[in-house]
Order: structure tokens, then sequence, then C-alpha cells
């Protein structure tokens, strides 16, 4: 009996909520080892892997008044968040989700743009996450004139669809001053996005997917991207 088919049979006996989870559990094991088996083979851990430090002296999310971080108090000795058994580093932020988190590396008011890292599982389909990336984070970004989203994603592990309402919302919020740009996400996340079809909401591809983002500093990053936006949009 296949995998699927044992999950199927269980059923019958708990819920089927509990069944995906355990098959996401599963695959989502593979692919922390697929994302990040450079990690175990240089001695590092899940743990260790940091967000983007080196625009700190420029941009921290919370000591900025307006960010959904604001005041965020960070220990560098204990480690409370993880993605199932695996701990991760405690100046990732946590925005809602049990699997993905995120760091916003930088935001800037007057050009309206901001760059989010993340790390994780987008996992839509059970805890669905872009509803708390939506309203937890992109949402007050854009009270405070932020409508263009540079998400840097080579650290998230897997994505699972549900529908794609969140998406189109985002999407029609910045559409007229904005754009939502989607940098070095993996191949088969990409896949996932587009079998969701949330491609016409993400832009992604091309350049986009093999973007050496960390030699520029924020504002170069953000004439990089606009200038690849602006040729896609016309």
């Amino acid at each position: 009996m296949t995998e699927i088919e044992m999950l199927v049979f269980e059923c019958n006996k708990n819920s089927f909520k509990k069944s995906l989870a355990k098959l996401f559990f599963n695959r989502t094991l593979i692919s922390i080892y697929s994302c990040y088996s450079h990690l175990f083979y240089k001695n590092l851990t899940m743990q260790e892997l940091e967000p983007f430090y080196r625009w700190r002296d420029m941009y921290q999310s919370e000591q900025d008044p307006v960010s959904p971080f604001y005041e965020r108090e960070y220990s560098e000795f204990e480690f409370t968040n993880q993605i199932y058994n695996y701990v991760i580093h405690p100046q990732w932020d946590e925005f809602g989700s049990p699997t993905l988190y995120l760091k916003i590396l930088f935001a800037d008011y007057q050009k309206g743009f901001a760059v989010i890292e993340l790390l994780g599982e987008w996992n839509d389909a059970i805890h669905n996450d872009v509803m708390f990336l939506k309203r937890e984070v992109v949402e007050p970004l854009n009270v405070n004139g932020i409508f263009k989203f540079i998400l840097i994603g080579e650290n998230v592990l897997n994505f699972h669809s549900s529908d794609d309402s969140y998406y189109e919302e985002w999407f029609q919020d910045v559409e007229e001053e904005g754009w939502i740009a989607a940098l070095n996400f993996q191949p088969h996340v990409l896949e996932e996005f587009k079998k969701a079809n949330i491609d016409y909401f993400l832009n992604f591809g091309g350049e986009l997917d093999e973007f050496n983002w960390r030699k520029f500093n924020p504002m170069q990053l953000y004439t990089e991207v606009q200038y690849v936006m602006t040729h896609r949009l016309g």
C-alpha cells in the first residue's frame, strides 16, 4: 500500500487534516535535508541559519515605529521557534504561521518598498500562511506606503497551496502603485506556484530566479528589481 493509500485508510479513524499534516511533515523532513544539505556538510545547523544581517546598520525592523515587529526583543541564547522538530535562529520573526518565518531586511517608506527574507514551509493548505502574511505583515506596511515587495525565498522549503484569494487581494492592493517580486525561490516551489496559478500575482522567473542580491545595498537592490519589473509590466 502506498503512502497516500495508507493516509486515506487512516482517515477512517482520524481526521483528514491530521493525515494530510503527517504527509506534509514527512515530505518537509526530506525537503529540509535536500534544501539545507550544504549546511550539514559544513557542520552547520538550522539554528545557525540567520537572516541576512549586513544591512542592520541601515535598518532594523524592531526599531522601526511603524514596523509590525516594532520593539520585538530577541535572545541570542534561547531558541524557541522551530520548523517541525528543527529549532531555528531566534532572529527570525514569527507572524502567525507555525512553519513559516520571516525578516524584514529593509523598508523605505519614501520609495515605497520592502525587502523580506523568508524561511520554512509555506503551507496555505493547512495553516493558511498567506492569510497571516497578508494580515499581519503586508497590510501594516501597505498602510504606511509600502506597495513594492521583494520576497527572498531561497530558504522556503516547500509550498502547499489552497485558494488564491489572498494573493489576488494582495495583488489588487499594490497593482496601481507597485508589484510583488519573488527572488531565488527553489525550482520545486516555483512549480507549485505555477500549479496554483499564483504566477499571475507574484513575479518570478528569468533573472529573478538567480539573483545575486547580497552584493547590493538595499537601494541598489531596489533599483535592479525595479528595472526588471518596469520592463515586465511595461
